[in-house]
């Protein structure tokens, strides 16, 4: 065993070149307690062997055999090459010696750590050594007893080497080195005192009898916790020692702490036998040995004391909030002088970034907050530098810190959030970050803002005195500014910038991993289980309990339906039972299939043919209400309609309690990145298209919707898009369900005296809704009935002028224009508070990528080409039923013309394709002309689209055809099943239709002819 010891630390000589600098604590630690273990099983070994005399030539077998043993062992160390290869071997073996020592004394950190090293050795040396005599002589123990001391000394070390590289957590902690030689002085006093105090006997006891007694146990304790503070003594130390020697002198840093170690241990032997030549007892010795730890302690404490702090608050943080660290080797890719930019959502935010970083950063605070009588005996404590934004100088200041070399603190909002969300970025923080020319290195606090010591309320969170904080580290970034502005400019395109840094930030640190189902447990375990999210104005308010109890019962019931992974038809209103459906279908792994039940018979089975979907999923009352019985009849000669009221009845009292119990765990488990949802396009060219989405492309654009807006608990929902609607379906259900929002649910956005006075029963704070539905609410509502509004979020085609006017003078409220497609599951831009302008459709959501193809004819803008984690899986076509086809490299062609100005904000000058948007449903003139060339054979027909005050656009069919009506058309086409909104406005008979001298129609004097007759 003492030889172990002496040769122990010769292990440390592997670790740097397979353990990364976060892994050295913990790496450190399960080496000390293979030491330790070793030290045991060679001891108990060699008592054995050597019980009763022992046996010479049996002995020297096993010494012979163990020397072989350990240069087998020594063969599996796997090569790592020469971190320094120039290196002359002085074969010399007292002066290499000598210079090792030389080496390790011009560092003085490393000195020091090599000492207090050294120090643990010395203790384990003299303990160990001690250890029989002080069992046998003093306790009257057999040997026994011994074999147990060392298991308890190994068992000690092994706790005290986990716990210091628990409290580490992958940084430098040097702080529980002085702290556990506090507890090594004192336990070693007591068991100094146990000694001097012990009574003589003749009796030796074994270890049970030992253990019996009170102060056998005491004495146990006594050894067992003062080698637990052992470990946690030196995994620090050596740790350090570690990370701060470079790997090209690493080994000879080692060696030299290794024959510091062995000097000290050497020592401490030839002043314990010197001890007890001069008479003194062993309890001198401990007592001796207890004083030097406490001057140790004091000692150590003393020159480590700059990073006290910080280590405190580190233990502090790891203990209490279960602090877990993303990204921490980013912090040393910013340089010498990074900015550390946070998001600031609670008053102990600074405390943490203190807890994260190895040197002292400068804290740029706000000064109101510096002001404060509680802060100010802080401020003393760290570099803080108070930001007052109405002085130019203080940012000035805080700049030349930065170039001067000192890390900066920064939190870009200047103020504790009051939303949950990232709010207002100042310029100055912009700045500071642009004239220093430092990099930005943004990082994520999740979890503070639960504790009482945030300024959100009760009903924007979960309040909690010890959540678990979580801390994500991006990599640093440069700010893109234009070099060639200056003066205000400048500044706010500063400040622009590191907006998008922080907004790019939250989206990229959102919980993205997960699928659907997952993200709406999560939530409920979040949030409350019994937190309302679902009402109606029928049938009682659904919780998250209700919610996934019910969509387990339901899931096992679809799981006949459809094969894992096929499709569903779902063809139901805006209502809970549809949410729990779609959850039901989702957990059991099938593919809920949306169904538009206005898009006519034809069209809906040809989107059931391009997915594959063979049974239909509706409600009787949905059906009755909504006079959809011929529909229903036609699809049921194609495809299985089954009822939710006869799925419902199936649902027994068993199934009920199974659901309820499991109603957390998903039926069949699914990953992110499969298909979990369908979508389809209007049909309005022709034939439908199904969307394929998976969880991750949802997930993806809720997070991006996250990033830019503040929403939370506080808020309320009021969804009156068809879930059908991929804005309905996304935004306007699985956003704010997964994020705790209670959802209001109204079946038609077409009661227009109706949602007005819901929105003011219900109190909602966010209304999503079309151009042609705002207007019409704005019609008939009353100037108070919008009062809780916060938001209004319009989309799906262009706000008027006049709507917007309306919204501000009647109501107070700005429209909010946004712009997605299904495709994109489906935001991909939006204006919000802090970033709008009237006629655009907002600044690119984070995460895309954008291209602009120029087109011919067109000076401004091109054809938008996007890519992102939001892209869709893939078109599922009719005339491919079932085969996936993904977007081509990931891009994906919106057809429409846009421009994006210097400040990201998109506008919409056309749209490429032939296509027309109808009360926010996109028609496609050439299906409408491919129906009149069915209907008028042989006769040239041709549609144009018009501005319309209330639906956006109209289209006129133009034909050759003598005494061709609407009426006609109208037959003809509900005749193939054939949607309402594919009926064109107008059928107007002329001479001519112009034509190219391609022989190609001439769409642009199409355009032309019909707007000159109907310009009045």
């Amino acid at each position: 065993g003492v030889i172990s010891a002496l040769f122990g630390p010769l292990k440390y000589g592997i670790l740097p070149d397979h353990l990364t600098l976060a892994e050295l604590p913990s790496g450190n630690a399960l080496v000390e307690m293979a030491t330790f273990i070793a030290i045991l099983l060679g001891t108990i070994a060699g008592g054995i062997a050597m019980y009763g005399g022992g046996h010479l030539p049996g002995f020297a077998t096993l010494i012979v055999s163990f020397a072989a043993l350990s240069w087998a062992s020594s063969l599996m160390i796997p090569k790592t090459g020469e971190a320094a290869p120039n290196l002359t071997i002085d074969r010399n073996i007292l002066r290499s010696t000598f210079r090792l020592l030389a080496e390790l004394r011009r560092s003085p950190r490393l000195w020091t750590n090599g000492i207090v090293v050294s120090w643990f050795w010395l203790v384990g040396i003299v303990m160990l050594s001690a250890l029989p005599s002080l069992i046998q002589g003093y306790f009257h123990g057999s040997e026994s007893v011994t074999t147990a001391m060392i298991a308890a000394f190994a068992i000690g070390i092994a706790l005290g080497s986990s716990l210091a590289a628990w409290l580490a957590s992958g940084r430098i902690v040097l702080l529980p080195t002085p702290v556990a030689a506090v507890f090594m002085a004192l336990f070693g006093i007591d068991l100094a005192y146990l000694a001097w105090s012990a009574v003589p006997s003749m009796e030796v006891l074994d270890w049970k009898a030992f253990f019996s007694t009170a102060t056998g146990l005491r004495v146990g304790f006594d050894f067992t916790g003062l080698a637990a503070a052992g470990g946690l003594y030196v995994v620090p130390a050596f740790s350090a020692i570690q990370a701060w020697a470079g790997p090209e002198q690493r080994a000879r840093v080692i060696a030299a702490v290794n024959v510091l170690g062995a000097a000290f241990m050497a020592s401490g032997a030839l002043a314990a036998l010197a001890l007890q030549a001069m008479g003194l007892g062993l309890p001198f010795l401990l007592g001796a040995l207890a004083l030097g730890n406490a001057i140790a302690a004091v000692l150590i404490f003393c020159v480590m004391r700059a990073s006290a702090l910080q280590d405190f608050l580190s233990i502090l943080f790891r203990a209490f909030y279960r602090l877990e660290v993303s990204g921490a080797e980013n912090l040393k890719r910013g340089g010498q002088n990074p900015i550390i930019a946070l998001n600031h959502v609670s008053f102990l935010d600074a405390a943490l970034a203190m807890s994260l970083l190895e040197t002292k950063p400068i804290f740029a605070i706000d000064y109101q907050i510096a002001q404060s009588w509680w802060v100010r005996p802080f401020l003393r404590l760290v570099r803080a530098m108070p930001l007052d934004p109405t002085k130019p100088m203080a940012t000035r200041t805080l700049i030349n810190a930065v170039k001067s070399g000192d890390p900066l603190v920064i939190f870009p909002e200047g103020r504790l959030t009051v939303t949950g969300a990232l709010m207002k970025v100042y310029d100055g923080a912009g700045l500071i970050a642009d004239k220093s020319d430092s990099l930005v290195i943004p990082v994520k606090i999740d979890g503070l803002e639960q504790t009482p010591f945030s300024r959100l309320t009760e009903r924007q969170v979960r309040r909690r005195w010890w959540p678990k904080v979580k801390v994500t580290v991006l990599e640093p970034v440069k700010l893109a500014v234009d070099q060639n502005l200056r003066g205000k400019a400048r500044r706010e395109t500063a400040g622009t910038a590191l907006y998008q840094i922080m907004s790019d930030m939250v989206f990229r640190t959102a919980q993205r991993d997960c699928t659907l189902f997952e993200a709406v447990v999560e939530a409920a375990e979040r949030h409350g289980p019994r937190r309302i999210v679902l009402e109606s104005p029928i049938g009682k308010p659904l919780n998250y309990n209700a919610l996934l109890t019910g969509a387990a019962a339901l899931g096992r019931k679809f799981l006949p339906l459809a094969e894992e992974g096929g499709a569903v038809g779902v063809l139901l209103p805006n209502a809970p039972a549809t949410v729990a459906s779609l959850i039901g279908l989702m957990s059991a792994g099938r593919v809920p299939a949306m169904l538009n039940f206005t898009a006519g018979a034809a069209n809906i089975l040809s989107g059931c043919s391009a997915a594959r979907v063979t049974t239909v999923v509706t409600s009787r009352a949905f059906i009755e209400k909504g006079k959809l019985g011929g529909l229903v009849a036609a699809l049921s000669e194609k495809v299985r309609v089954i009822y939710l009221e006869d799925v419902a009845k199936e649902i027994s009292l068993i199934d009920k309690a199974r659901a309820f119990m499991l109603r957390r765990r998903s039926i069949v488990r699914r990953s992110p990145d499969d298909m979990t949802a369908i979508l389809f396009t209007s049909g309005s060219e022709g034939v439908p298209k199904g969307v394929a989405l998976s969880s991750r492309n949802i997930m993806a654009n809720l997070a991006q919707a996250e990033a830019r807006i503040d929403f939370g608990r506080s808020d309320k929902v009021f969804n009156v898009l068809p879930l059908f609607h991929s804005f309905g379906l996304t935004i306007g259900t699985l956003l704010p369900l997964v994020s705790g929002v209670p959802i209001f649910l109204y079946p038609s956005p077409l009661h227009y005296r109706i949602v007005p006075e819901m929105v003011y029963s219900c109190n909602a704070t966010l209304l999503f809704g079309t151009d042609t539905f705002l207007s019409g609410y704005a019609r008939t509502a009353h100037a108070y009935d919008f009062r809780s509004l916060r938001y209004v979020l319009a989309g799906a085609e262009p706000v008027k002028p006049s709507t917007r006017m309306t919204y501000l003078e009647k109501f107070g409220l700005r429209i909010f224009e946004g712009y997605g497609v299904t495709e994109t599951a489906p935001v991909l831009a939006l204006n919000t508070p802090m970033y709008n302008r009237f006629g655009t459709v907002g600044r690119l959501m984070p995460g895309i990528e954008a291209r602009i193809e120029q087109l011919p004819g067109i000076e401004e803008g091109g054809r938008l080409w996007v890519k992102g984690p939001n892209i869709m899986l893939g078109y599922l076509r009719a005339d491919a039923s079932g085969v996936l086809q993904p977007p081509e490299n990931g891009w994906y062609d919106t057809g429409d013309i846009v421009a994006i100005d210097t400040e990201g904000f998109l506008t919409i000058k056309g749209r490429a394709k032939r296509f027309a948007k109808v009360g926010g449903e996109m028609v496609s003139l050439a299906a409408i002309e491919a129906l009149a060339a069915d209907l008028w054979p042989g006769v040239l027909s041709a549609a144009a689209a018009l501005p319309d005050a209330k639906k956006g656009e109209r289209v006129i069919l133009t034909t050759q055809q003598k005494n061709a009506t609407r009426g006609d058309y109208q037959v003809f086409a509900r005749a193939r099943g054939v949607a309402e909104v594919m009926m064109p406005s107008d059928v107007v008979v002329v001479d001519a239709i112009p034509v190219l001298g391609s022989g190609k129609l001439d769409f642009a004097g199409v355009t032309k002819m019909v707007q000159e007759r109907f310009a009045t």
